[in-house]
């Protein structure tokens, strides 16, 4: 029952149909326009021109240029990401890597939302952060990063492309320069159709006019000369939306909430400055001798006429009287063909801008929504279609085929009156729209992206009409015929014409979604989700340590992506290591079902030392399924489902420790916690409240989640407690806080600087020192720093008081070493060590050393038990 959605997607990708299949294919609350919107929609219609800006990250865009651009000029504005953002780190929660990944794609979406522009990524994987494009280059895979581009422009066909970055690494992060260096090539590769011809069957080869570099005001030195660079005022006033573009641009960055990046409204002039690169010289204006008026379509003048009487006769308390102007639009489009590639894709995209706008003045809304949140790929699924006419005009809801699939209509005829809802009742086969996948991934609707293997640097994403894409398509979606009639003589008012020229019939594409309603958010969409008929799951970020031979438990949870499942479940180990039992059977009644089977996991005497993996493994009906299943909730976005392998770390590792009772204060959230409790640690989450002097004493260590100097304002009072307590003999280990935004100025009981040095390659050799630190319980070598991942450390103290002592030394290829990786003071009777080591990221994934050396941190200063 699984069909390939392949010629709808492309017809949507590409705009290249010749009708009005029209819809805005994502997992948000369906958007209703306000009159002043309708009419900045009918102002840009007779709008030709596009833009598209380029850069390394999500938060990396201008939102003010682009809000500018895209309400102000009326620009089809669009905004490539080379990554997603996935090696950042996370302010809102605990996710990391890929979950990080899909938090930050929903809040670039969310913020083009708010701006008017539009999300484009490469499969780029943001591997962490690196201080050269060569660097980035030996990472990623620079072909395919520049033909994701090269796909872009030729979908989007800009006028003018925009880069957020120079090429000469004043962007200080490789990404950065990496992503400039990319746009130069791409300019010129996206016009020549001998480089990536593949994918000359879906698109044309395109020549952007120009190509800018836009300046910011970080780049710019007191006493540059800007007399080169072009300039305009971004700051402008928008009317119609009562914002000026910087109030709107603050909105737009704030959505960034995993970064951090709420963002004050700015108001009045705001000068952009730009570099050109790379075209045609321009002397005044970005777009200089493009014509962005529909003279640019051969045969199109009329077309703009009829729009520019359309706009003027607008009517702000009456957006349906537009219509029968808009129908005539229509008419004329329908009739004529445009035969040039120009005319061809500004037709079916103003095409289909046309048809919305007829539908918001119709005050038409079509809401498909699933009676549940999820589906296994082979069942049908219930759908709720609500359908509702808010204008005097006859609309009769013809028919319904879900997915455009030849043979399943639901001839309906049904009148839409206006006012009064229909609400329909259907059932279709639902399928996740993953081209070329494996059978197994085509049974999920993970995001797309990441269903398939890829590298450190690169995601694999084996369909050209995937890539470029923010999210995945609806796992399926409803085409609906509707049939535009005539005026209601009846309602229609005194003079109104009864009539139209023609019966004229519309195709509106809706994506079913799953809809709930939270007690404090009110009404949330969400994407229906296809899942397995069984999902299998291990606790999240969390590597099994044996620092022994006795056994651990492995707990894996069952749930049922239907009803009645039933099946084995075995734990998959590497050599030497064995499984209390072997096999379980499990058997799950109802959908959504959960049952937790355990294993008692232990090495044996032929257990490698260091890191290996499990991988649980459930087999229903002959087919082996090993994803589980995690949604990631947060109020800013749609809910995420993903699909993660069903695998985690093994690790078998000599350790010693001291002490037992550790007190832990969550930062902006890590993983520290549970992977303490791995190696036998009693680990107690504290609230800042709690960090007096007397309530710590019971505790052998204190550490400090990450950023949690950047984001618990009450740090601020606690900090002479956390003082007193190391002064009569605690321990306090600190983890890395960023430098800037620092809810203190001293984060220690000495003066320390923190800046933004880091050693980025994770293998840099370290030189030890003969610190005490390093020496006991366990002895630390060279080996406990291998097998790292992303990065070593980061925001490292550029200066210490005399009073710290440094532990290690290592630094990047090329780079002077850097010292402050580990500082550790003695105050009083206790001790205070600040790290930067990458331990939140280290200790998740199994690295052996990571948890050697937390050890000897919170072990410090403790004599052995007796």
């Amino acid at each position: 029952m699984i069909r390939s959605l392949r010629p709808l997607v492309a017809a949507l990708l590409l705009l290249t149909v010749n009708g009005s299949l029209l819809t805005d294919l994502k997992a948000q609350t369906p958007k209703t326009y306000s009159s002043s919107e309708i009419l900045l929609g009918l102002k840009k219609l007779n709008v030709l021109g596009s833009v598209l800006y380029i850069a390394a990250h999500p938060d990396d865009e201008n939102t003010r240029l682009i809000a500018y651009l895209a309400n102000e000029r009326l620009l089809e504005t669009g905004y490539l990401s080379c990554t997603r953002g996935d090696g950042g780190q996370n302010l809102v929660g605990p996710e990391l890597r890929e979950g990080l990944g899909v938090i930050r794609t929903q809040e670039l979406l969310a913020a083009r939302r708010t701006d008017g522009g539009r999300q484009f990524f490469t499969r780029a994987n943001d591997f962490g952060f690196s201080k050269t494009p060569e660097e980035t280059f030996r990472i990623w895979d620079k072909e395919q990063v520049l033909a994701d581009m090269v796909w872009v422009i030729r979908q989007r066909r800009p006028d003018v492309l925009i880069t957020r970055f120079p090429t000469d690494g004043r962007g200080g992060h490789g990404h950065h320069t990496a992503s400039a260096i990319l746009a130069a090539e791409a300019f010129d590769a996206a016009g020549d159709p001998k480089r990536f011809p593949e994918q000359l069957q879906y698109v044309q080869a395109w020549q952007p006019k120009r190509l800018f570099w836009n300046s910011g005001s970080f780049f710019v030195k007191p006493g540059d000369k800007m007399d080169g660079f072009l300039k305009l005022d971004a700051g402008g006033y928008n009317p119609l939306l009562g914002q000026s573009y910087g109030e709107i641009a603050a909105r737009s960055r704030s959505n960034h909430r995993s970064q951090g990046f709420g963002s004050a409204a700015q108001r009045g002039e705001a000068l952009e400055y730009f570099q050109q690169l790379k075209g045609d010289k321009a002397t005044k204006d970005l777009f200089e001798g493009v014509d962005q008026t529909w003279n640019r379509v051969p045969g199109g003048a009329a077309v703009g006429k009829l729009i520019e009487e359309v706009i003027r006769k607008y009517d702000a308390s009456n957006p349906s009287a537009s219509v029968a102007g808009l129908l005539k639009v229509r008419e004329y489009l329908s009739k004529n063909a445009f035969p040039s590639a120009d005319g061809m894709v500004w037709k079916s995209q103003k095409a289909s801008e046309l048809d919305e706008m007829i539908k918001q003045c119709l005050g038409l809304r079509l809401d498909a929504t699933a009676l549940q949140s999820s589906v296994v790929g082979d069942q049908r699924v219930k759908v709720a279609l609500e359908a509702i006419n808010r204008s005097n005009y006859l609309i009769e809801l013809r028919k319904i085929n879900f997915d455009g699939r030849a043979g399943n209509d639901s001839i309906l005829n049904r009148q839409l009156v206006s006012g009064k809802p229909v609400i329909l009742n259907l059932q279709s086969c639902c399928e996740p729209n993953t081209p070329n996948a494996s059978t197994y991934n085509k049974s999920i609707t993970a995001p797309y992206w990441l269903t398939e293997l890829g590298t450190i640097g690169m995601y694999s994403v084996p369909s050209q009409l995937q890539r470029g894409q923010a999210e995945n398509q609806p796992a399926t979606t409803l085409v609906c015929t509707i049939k535009l009639n005539s005026l209601d003589k009846n309602t229609a008012g005194k003079g109104s014409k009864g009539e139209l020229s023609a019966a004229t019939e519309f195709q509106f594409l809706v994506p079913v979604l799953y809809k709930h309603t939270d007690p404090v958010l009110g009404e949330l969409y969400q994407p229906l989700a296809v899942v397995p008929p069984v999902a299998v799951n291990l606790p999240a970020a969390r590597a099994y340590v044996f620092a022994d031979a006795q056994p651990k438990t492995v707990p894996v949870t069952l749930k049922a992506g239907r009803a009645g499942v039933a099946g084995t479940l075995a734990l998959t180990l590497p050599p030497g290591w064995t499984s209390t039992p072997a096999r379980q059977s499990f058997a799950l009644a109802t959908k959504d079902a959960e049952q937790t089977v355990e294993f008692r996991v232990q090495p044996g005497p032929g257990a490698a030392p260091g890191k290996a993996e499990l991988r649980a493994v459930a087999t229903v009906d002959g087919q082996a399924y090993s994803r589980g299943i995690q949604q990631i909730i947060y109020p800013h976005i749609p809910t995420q489902t993903l699909f993660p392998e069903a695998v985690a770390p093994l690790v078998k590792l000599e350790l010693k420790r001291r002490g037992q009772n550790v007190a832990y204060l969550m930062g902006a959230g890590d993983e520290v916690p549970d992977a303490l409790r791995q190696i036998g640690y009693n680990v107690t989450l504290l609230e800042p409240q709690d960090l007096t002097a007397p309530n710590l004493k019971q505790y052998d260590a204190l550490v400090v989640g990450v950023r949690a100097y950047n984001t618990i304002d009450r740090l601020k009072t606690q900090q002479p407690e956390i003082l007193k307590y190391i002064e009569q003999g605690g321990n306090v280990v600190v983890q890395y806080v960023v430098a800037r935004g620092t809810v203190m100025p001293e984060i220690g009981p000495y003066a320390l600087k923190l800046s933004s040095d880091r050693v980025t390659v994770e293998d840099a050799p370290v030189t030890l020192s003969k610190h005490p630190l390093l020496a006991a319980p366990n002895k630390i070598t060279a080996q406990d720093f291998t097998g790292w991942v992303q990065e070593q450390g980061l925001y490292y103290p550029s200066s210490w008081d005399p009073k710290y002592q440094t532990v290690i030394s290592s630094s990047d290829p090329g780079e002077k070493a850097k010292e402050s990786a580990i500082l550790v003071a003695d105050y009083g009777k206790g001790h205070y060590i600040y790290t930067g080591l990458s331990l939140f990221r280290e200790l998740p994934a199994g690295v052996p050393g990571a948890f050697r050396l937390i050890t000897n941190m919170i072990s410090y200063g403790k004599e052995p038990a007796q």
